[in-house]
């Protein structure tokens, strides 16, 4: 009996992760389709755009600067014993570009855009806000998670551009100022490591994070049940589930991008 009962709860667990994803896609397929078809509300998509990329620009623009300032001086180090300190400019550059810049920059939105996404319309499910849009013949998935979704693809590649920027920036700091680097030689090993592929690489990364993010704020919150305490969970799950997607998806991406 006992080992019957295991593979029940086992049974449950697959099927209830089954139906899960299935409610997921098909929540993002209903999302995604809406940006395409008419109408759209572009107050509400400026407002979101805004609000995920530049009231994000402050905690990402000083992620991605101690980022780059930490990776100089580990990387230093640790090349010192092979006497390779002349990589330090591409492995910076290299790491924040293709890695670094787009996964810190998806967590650090996730925090704090996903959890918000998920409390303001985990509150208008909550309080019926989200049925009186349909009973006013506004559908709530072209008027609440469309300009999200739309927003999050820009916004993201836009705030990993200044996070790439800004990483690098850090690293030749620190680079120059502490570690004693010629400045010219490690501007022109930078610039000789680094290609179009690797930043391209990174913002596709972060375009599809952006999406992952506020499509978990808006699942969460447009199914959130249960007053406060529901609101409270679904931001929580929000931010965990966008978390950990991200870094599923970054290594299936990179997988795509750089496996030969």
């Amino acid at each position: 009996m006992l080992a019957l009962d295991f593979v029940a709860a086992i049974g449950r667990l697959l099927l209830g992760a089954c139906t899960a994803s299935g409610r997921l896609a098909l929540f993002a397929l209903s999302g995604l389709s809406h940006i395409v078809r008419p109408p759209f509300y572009g107050r509400m998509f400026l407002r979101a755009l805004v609000e995920i990329g530049y009231f994000s620009l402050p905690v990402v623009a000083l992620t991605a600067v101690f980022t780059g300032m930490v990776l100089a001086l580990q990387s230093s180090t640790g090349l010192a014993r092979f006497s390779a300190d002349s990589a330090v400019a591409s492995l910076v550059v290299l790491s924040v570009t293709r890695e670094l810049g787009p996964v810190l920059a998806g967590l650090m939105v996730a925090g704090r855009v996903g959890a918000a996404i998920a409390a303001e319309i985990g509150t208008m499910r909550v309080t019926d806000q989200i049925d009186a849009l349909s009973t006013l013949s506004t559908n709530p998935m072209k008027y609440l998670v469309a300009p999200r979704l739309l927003a999050g693809l820009i916004a993201l590649p836009l705030l990993v551009v200044v996070a790439d920027i800004l990483g690098v920036l850090g690293g030749f700091i620190i680079a120059v100022v502490k570690l004693g680097f010629n400045t010219e030689t490690y501007i022109v090993n930078t610039l000789n490591f680094v290609q179009a592929d690797d930043v391209i690489s990174g913002l596709a990364k972060a375009a599809v994070f952006g999406v992952l993010i506020t499509l978990m704020g808006c699942y969460q919150g447009y199914n959130s049940r249960g007053g406060a305490q529901g609101v409270g969970a679904a931001t929580t799950s929000a931010v965990v589930a966008a978390s950990v997607l991200i870094l599923a998806f970054d290594y299936v991406l990179t997988e795509l991008f750089f496996a030969r």
